[in-house]
This record gives C-alpha cells, structure tokens and sequence, in this order.
C-alpha cells in the first residue's frame, strides 16, 4: 500500500455521482419544506462536528455564511443549546440533525424528535433526517478518504496560512 490516500469518491465515480445526485434530491425536498438554506447549513455545520470531519467543516461553515450565519452562531454551534441565538426552527432543526447522528437510546431519540416534530411541518422533519443522514454519508466518506482541507487565502479578520495567534505558544 502506498503513503498516499485512496480516495474512496474517485475510486467508484458512479457510486459517487450517486450520493450527489441524492444531496440534490435532499436539498430540493428541503427548499419544496421551506427549510431555508441557512437552517440545513446549519445542521450540516452541526453533523460535521459530531463526526469531526474537518473537510465538511471547512466547506460547511464557509457555505452557512454564504447563508447568513452570523460569527456568533458559528461559534456557539457546540453549545446551541445553551444559547438563545437560534431560532424555534434553527432549534428543531439541529435536534434532529444530532438524534439522526447520534442516533441515541430510543426513549431520549422519542422525546428528542416529538419535540422537533411540534415545530416542524411533516416535509421538513423528513428532509432533515434525510439531511442528516446525506450529510453524515459525506463525512464518512470524507473521513475515510483522508480529504485535505487546504489554506485558503487570508480572508478578511482571519490570520493568514502558517500565522499565529497573538499571545499564543511559539
């Protein structure tokens, strides 16, 4: 076996045009639900943490400010539910992305998603548990596949690629 890694996305192109072609399906049933962009990035951001896949992340967290998630949002996103800065909806949204991660003993995964199903309409619960469940497809692949997260150019308030933190250990 060589140093490099196999990449399990190019290594069966058909299986993955077929995982895409399902994120597509996903992502238009969200939008016909009415989950708005930011809520399924959201929930994207929250599945790739759980899986601690730093490719997802990168891209994710990139894509729920294209959407309009606010610094402090991203930030807090480990600890949502200590907060009051998401919404009913963001709230209901990111239960069911962790119980669909998480999959947790049956009686809290019952209570979990009665709760989210009180605030979402029938055609959101489900194209966020078949969110949830893309998603961590992709994270799994991913992580398996050893995908780089590349520097990217310095943007604007963050430290340039190879720069550290004022007042951090040399």
């Amino acid at each position: 076996m060589s140093g490099s890694n196999f990449f399990l996305d190019k290594s069966d192109p058909a299986s993955w045009r077929a995982l895409n072609g399902l994120a597509f399906k996903v992502a238009d049933a969200a939008q016909q639900a009415g989950v708005p962009r930011l809520v399924l990035e959201l929930v994207n951001v929250r599945i790739s943490q759980l899986n601690g896949c730093a490719f997802c992340l990168d891209l994710h967290v990139r894509l729920a400010r294209e959407a309009g998630a606010s610094e402090q949002q991203i930030a807090v996103l480990p600890a949502w539910r200590e907060t009051k800065v998401f919404t009913p909806t963001e709230r209901a949204a990111l239960t069911v992305g962790e119980a669909a991660t998480e999959l947790p003993g049956h009686g809290r995964l019952q209570t979990e998603m009665s709760a989210a199903r009180a605030v979402l309409t029938d055609g959101q619960y489900s194209a966020l548990q078949w969110a949830a469940v893309t998603m961590t497809a992709f994270n799994r692949i991913s992580i398996l596949s050893g995908h780089p997260v590349r520097p990217r150019a310095a943007e604007a308030g963050d430290r340039g690629a190879g720069q550290e933190a004022v007042g951090s250990p040399a």
